[in-house]
């Protein structure tokens, strides 16, 4: 949920507002202030002083969700990470008006999918050796802080889960059968953090490199006192697109620098608890975006994310997977319509950053509904014939489908797990192959390491 204040904000009042706090909070003059083209308000701005030139980056807070934890909440645990010699971008100052906050920008790469073998070596070694210094620091300046703890340590690894858990059921507009699956397996599943608590990042494999090291750690947002396993667990799913390296040997290293056993049952089930993260922040927001929303990415993700927890929980239960077969396009009196709309919106040239991205969200947008007039009843129908197989009868269409199973789950009580999950997995398979054409970037998936 967005700061009341943001949301009655046009572009240009925001833009405005945050050149007059720089103007009046920061020495120098703005020579250069742009909004990145993102789903998220994130400025980047130059201000001169001099001969010297030095750039920010201002944090907005969300659009399209709830924060799991406020935006000054992750403006503390930055500061706070910082102060006991943690490498992050150092902290400047808070906007009220559009609710942000201004750090330091820090330069070089996120990923290291093309790098050297020997860079991403020296780099994660830098960052594990990061995660394993915020371990070690003392709780007590972050609690003095109001940095959120779970009640007792033995709730370390929940308490951040719980949070997103209310948020989900707090903005709940339909049923979500995958979720409550999850949530009722880990439930059901529940793991001891032998009372382990540290000053976590959670959101885990968010970094800058550059020149063969580590610069910093960014996007703290989820940064709480939680169970430190959590961070070795997250950045399992980061590692699709971010090339981090054998996780058996980034967990050696833990372990060496740390001087504490890693403890693996605990990383899978964080691992798992993870992997529906996307789904409980956006599950309201996929059915009824605001404005702002990129419904496109919140969708990739959620379908992606979705695959992640039924591929985790069939490791766990050593279970096999099905596939699904595609059907051929359907003949639709729509098809010249999207045809010609998907064209005209890959063929525009905009020059503006924001507009451009703005454009290319109503590109995904045309080729989803594009893919959907192709294939969606079919898919509809094969989710349909998976529901009757289970229920005993055929639910009369997909939104009778969508409340049935979950009432199912709901009833059920792990006695069919192994079948749901092989379900569920399906559908969130059809779900992936219906966000653009076979073979994009959208539909792609992407597998995680294994745990053996």
């Amino acid at each position: 949920m967005a700061s009341e204040h943001t949301d009655d904000l046009a572009d240009d009042d925001r833009d405005r507002l945050v050149r007059a706090w720089f103007d009046s909070n920061i020495d120098g003059r703005v020579v250069a202030l742009h909004r990145q083209p993102r789903w998220r308000p994130v400025w980047f701005v130059t201000v001169a002083a001099g001969d010297d030139t030095r750039e920010y980056v201002v944090r907005g807070d969300r659009t399209d969700m709830e924060l799991i934890f406020p935006l000054a909440h992750e403006m503390r645990f930055q500061t706070l990470m910082g102060e006991h010699g943690i490498p992050v971008a150092p902290v400047r100052g808070w906007i009220e008006e559009p609710m942000a906050y201004v750090m330091d920008h820090v330069p070089g790469e996120p990923y290291l999918t093309d790098a050297a073998e020997t860079v991403r070596a020296a780099v994660m070694n830098d960052y594990i050796d990061a995660l394993a210094a915020l371990h070690a620091l003392a709780i007590e300046p972050f609690v003095a802080a109001d940095i959120v703890r779970a009640a007792t340590p033995a709730e370390s690894g929940w308490v951040g889960l719980h949070r997103y858990e209310e948020r989900y059921r707090r903005a709940k507009i339909g049923p979500d059968p995958l979720l409550e699956f999850g949530l009722g397996w880990l439930r059901r599943n529940p793991m001891g953090t032998l009372g382990r608590e540290a000053p976590i990042v959670w959101d885990s494999g968010q970094f800058h490199h550059r020149d063969g090291r580590l610069v910093a750690l960014l996007d703290v947002e989820l940064g709480h006192i939680g169970d430190p396993m959590m961070d070795l667990a997250a950045f399992r799913m980061r590692d699709t697109i971010g090339g981090f390296g054998d996780f058996a040997e980034l967990y050696e290293r833990y372990e060496r620098v740390s001087g504490s056993p890693v403890d693996l049952d605990a990383i899978k089930w964080h691992h798992v608890a993870f992997t529906m993260s996307n789904r409980l922040a956006f599950s309201a927001a996929l059915r009824d975006p605001g404005p702002e929303s990129d419904l496109m990415t919140n969708l990739q993700w959620c379908r992606e994310t979705d695959l992640f927890t039924t591929e985790a929980l069939a490791e766990i239960l050593d279970l096999d997977l099905p596939g699904i077969d595609l059907p051929e396009p359907r003949p639709s009196p729509a098809a010249v319509v999207h045809q010609q709309l998907v064209h005209k919106l890959r063929s525009a040239e905009i020059d503006d950053d924001y507009q451009r991205y703005e454009i290319r969200t109503a590109f995904r947008l045309a080729r989803h509904a594009q893919r959907f007039d192709e294939i969606g009843a079919a898919l509809a129908a094969a989710d349909l014939d998976d529901l009757q197989e289970l229920l005993g009868e055929r639910p009369p269409d997909w939104a009778a489908g969508e409340v049935a199973l979950e009432a199912f789950i709901l009833a059920d009580d792990g006695r069919h797990d192994i079948e749901l999950i092989q379900l569920l997995h399906k559908r969130s398979l059809r779900a992936q192959a219906l966000l653009g054409p076979a073979g994009s970037a959208m539909t792609t998936h992407h597998q995680i390491q294994p745990f053996s």
